[in-house]
């Protein structure tokens, strides 16, 4: 016990002695607190809080006005689109009224005030988009696959050629597309938000010539998976041994990627939550594998044609048409490429997109009517098409 007790008033003893030193070594930095204190909000003063309220609630007029306006366009721009499914189902012809001919409403009124009796709100970071280390990584933790990359991006344009039109897609439709989705200059690597500095932030997980996105990668292997998976097949069956090998290696662990994909119905909003897990960012990293990256980049593009070739559309789709599937979904898409000419600079773009997605879109904004949007697509292929990735993927055409 009298040891217990030594031990006990030793430990006391060294206590106080710690905060005696932490006291004398915090001295100098509490003096210069003194001289130097925290920068804080002055309080607002009565006429301050005051003008604040005052102008917070015209602000809450002005937003409270503008939503109810933007609920009622964009409730009729959903209610017009149901009625133009149902007269294509019914085989009725449209009209231009079957559409929203107003442009969206815009808030114009005062901004937000800020409470003077409340510090600033930091501003908060934009959230973490995966990049292509983050797709390769997924793909080695949970299927233990690394892609067959190619030496460099001219091999995988003569992968992508030649998947291309094997598919039917014209030189037209690949390299100007091309040239509108990848800058032009566009590696296979490519990812959305990095096209002019790879050390900057993503902003999609778009990826590749086509920049599909994970839910894309997704979509694509549930339903064509099998087709590609039987081609490859028969492919590796010509190749000397080790090559062989090497591919029958990769199709096992693809067909699980392809158990993975079709675990859910066949519907964009379950593959959507696949491909934000490990497993669906894993599976976006097919698009950097020379043997599944050009297939599934064609793919995207071909699926578009058939739908319009299914809907009776025989007319060969434009590289500014076909992208218009590609931007808004091939349902949204074929509204616009089949609409008369002399309505497409009276719809407004509106028409074809969900509000959120519209608010994120400012090329549609700018370019507000089907008019003005495929002249902007045509323009800024006709511009691309002249940089040297663009005529390397042209020149790799037979």
């Amino acid at each position: 016990m009298a040891n217990a007790s030594r031990y006990r008033r030793c430990g006391f003893l060294l206590i106080a002695l710690a905060f005696v030193c932490f006291a004398l070594l915090c001295a100098p930095y509490a003096a210069a607190a003194q001289d130097h204190p925290l920068v804080t909000e002055p309080p607002a003063t009565p006429a301050a809080m005051a003008k604040y309220r005052q102008e917070l609630e015209a602000y809450l007029q002005a937003r409270e006005t503008y939503q109810a306006a933007a609920k009622t366009y964009w409730a009729s721009i959903t209610e017009k689109r149901r009625s133009r499914i149902g007269k294509r189902a019914r085989g009725a012809a449209l009209s231009i009224d079957d559409y929203v001919l107003d442009q969206p409403p815009v808030y114009s009124g005062p901004p937000k005030p800020r409470d003077p009796s409340k510090l600033p709100e930091p501003p908060q970071p934009p959230p973490y988009v995966p990049v292509v280390a983050d797709f390769l990584a997924a793909a080695a933790n949970e299927f233990k696959f690394t892609p067959r990359m190619p030496h460099n991006d001219s091999e995988f344009k003569r992968a992508y050629v030649a998947a291309a039109a094997a598919a039917g897609l014209s030189k037209a439709q690949v390299v100007r597309i091309y040239s509108f989705e990848a800058t032009g200059n566009g590696t296979y690597d490519l990812e959305a938000g990095l096209e002019y500095n790879k050390n900057g932030r993503a902003i999609s997980t778009a990826l590749g010539y086509n920049q599909l996105l994970a839910t894309n990668s997704v979509e694509i292997l549930a339903e064509d998976g099998e087709r590609f998976i039987a081609a490859l097949a028969a492919t590796a069956q010509r190749l000397p041994d080790d090559d062989k090998k090497a591919l029958e290696k990769k199709l096992v662990i693809v067909r699980k990627m392809l158990a993975f994909s079709k675990s859910v119905p066949d519907d964009w909003n379950e593959h959507e939550a696949l491909a934000g897990t490990q497993k669906g960012l894993a599976i976006h990293a097919l698009n950097l594998d020379l043997d599944f990256g050009p297939l599934l980049q064609s793919q995207k593009l071909l699926d578009s044609i058939v739908f319009a070739r299914r809907k009776g559309f025989a007319k060969t789709l434009s590289a500014a048409e076909l992208e218009m599937m590609n931007l808004t979904g091939d349902g949204n898409g074929f509204d616009m490429v089949t609409m008369p000419a002399d309505w497409r600079d009276k719809v407004p773009t509106s028409n074809f997109f969900q509000q959120h997605g519209y608010a994120d879109n400012p090329v549609v904004q700018r370019n507000n009517v089907v008019a003005k949007l495929l002249a902007a697509t045509d323009a800024v292929m006709d511009s691309e098409v002249k940089k040297p990735g663009a005529k390397e993927l042209a020149a790799a055409f037979p």
